[in-house]
């Protein structure tokens, strides 16, 4: 069978297990996929390499859809995934939201997705950023870990596993999970420029396919044994910490949504945490004009066949 290639971006930690899994346990293959996975450094890079057509598929925040549909670009999200399995970790002398006045958060962008998450509890204890805390991008989670471990003058980040149970191993404090904190949201999925997917319809389906399967695969307690190894190997993970990000990931009131489901509450409590921090904008209103999930049913239709 000829494998038709497809590049998709997405950050380096426990999340994209179901990727890494995915492609070397053959699922992507089994679609006729030759899956590239791009592994980004930070949103802005990612969003940036999607706008010129050097990958294919964003398998992301998609906040960071609204970041781009905002710059005029004409994306549209297939898919849901996961509500970020993010907590707020921060530096031992840090005993509330209240205690960043004067310090530093560090973030992936400002502009999008858990950065607004954060702002948006500070906001809640009348902390204003700018005026009475700092923001760093530092970039993505791997980055925003080493950067809090080794620098006090960062006081904290939004972080997800492993780097979150890393943190906590080091010394580092949670103020929370943020979905505890802030109900549901609508963090990761997939999306993609619009022309992709109307020109290439049939690969943007049998990826979906292949990533539902994949998330099937990774939380059979039968593979766990494999599925921590491989996070061990792919992020330099010990075996304790690898086996915390696993049971982190597959748990479903935490981890990754059963069958990717987008969550439109949880869409709707996204584009409020924007409203908060950003200000409203009418071309996100109107979420039909750039939700597309009719690749996503065709796929669980034929998945559920099978």
């Amino acid at each position: 069978m000829s494998l038709q290639p497809l590049r998709v971006s997405t950050f380096p930690n426990a999340k994209a297990l179901p990727l890494w899994a995915g492609r070397d346990f053959g699922l992507f293959e089994r679609h006729g996929l030759d899956l590239h996975i791009e592994e980004t450094e930070s949103s802005t890079a990612q969003r940036e390499k999607l706008a010129r057509g050097e990958i294919d598929i964003a398998q992301s925040a998609v906040d960071n859809a609204l970041a781009m549909i905002l710059a005029g670009h004409d994306v549209i999200i297939v898919m849901g995934g996961e509500s970020g399995m993010n907590d707020f970790i921060v530096r031992p002398d840090i005993h509330s939201f209240a205690d960043f006045r004067g310090k530093t958060l560090l973030v992936d962008a400002p502009d999008t997705a858990y950065a607004l998450q954060a702002r948006q509890l500070l906001a809640r204890a009348g902390l204003e950023a700018s005026r009475d805390y700092a923001i760093h991008a530092a970039g993505n989670s791997a980055r925003r870990f080493r950067a809090l471990m080794d620098n006090v003058a960062y006081a904290g980040a939004v972080l997800n596993p492993p780097f979150s149970s890393q943190a906590l191993l080091g010394g580092m404090k949670s103020l929370g999970r943020m979905v505890d904190l802030l109900g549901p949201y609508q963090a990761g999925g997939a999306f993609l420029m619009r022309s992709f997917a109307r020109e290439h319809g049939g690969l943007v389906e049998a990826y979906i396919s292949a990533y539902l399967e994949s998330l099937v695969f990774i939380a059979d307690p039968a593979h766990a044994g494999a599925m921590t190894a491989m996070l061990a190997a792919r992020l330099r993970l010990n075996a304790a910490t690898a086996d915390l990000a696993w049971r982190q990931i597959v748990d479903p009131g935490f981890g990754f949504t059963p069958q990717g489901r987008l969550d439109r509450t949880g869409f709707a409590n996204m584009l409020a945490t924007r409203a908060l921090t950003e200000g409203r904008d009418a071309r996100l209103e109107n979420t039909g004009a750039y939700i597309d999930e009719s690749f996503y049913d065709r796929a669980l239709a034929a998945s559920l066949r099978t």
